[in-house]
């Protein structure tokens, strides 16, 4: 998409949706880059303003599936020195069946997640 035509489209969505995201599969191999995901670069103030209006996702740290995070000091990738730019990654992974039994089965005995954020 063009500038204009994506800022035609951002203006068109509805405002506050419920985060629509769609886990990566359960021992998935090779790369997630075409999997739902959410990638910030940036300082600390600016990920940490954004993760603060995206919190819903914490819903998916449950029995059945989990967040794959990543938040990291950014490096130049020839010198290999940190540099003041940070890295967040957020995904969702489908856990396995015998977790999801398994925290289930705690869940309903214990009447409390199993997982908690």
């Amino acid at each position: 998409m063009k500038k204009a035509e994506f800022l035609s489209h951002w203006k068109g969505i509805e405002a506050n949706q419920d985060i629509n995201i769609s886990p990566v599969p359960y021992k998935h191999t090779g790369s997630t880059y075409d999997q739902d995901g959410i990638r910030l670069t940036g300082s600390p103030e600016f990920i940490d303003s954004v993760l603060s209006r995206l919190k819903d996702l914490l819903l998916h740290e449950n029995g059945s599936t989990r967040l794959q995070l990543v938040y990291k000091q950014s490096t130049d990738r020839h010198t290999k020195q940190s540099i003041d730019g940070f890295n967040c990654y957020v995904q969702v992974h489908r856990r396995g069946d015998e977790a999801i039994h398994v925290n289930s089965f705690i869940e309903a005995v214990t009447g409390k997640e199993a997982v908690s954020v």
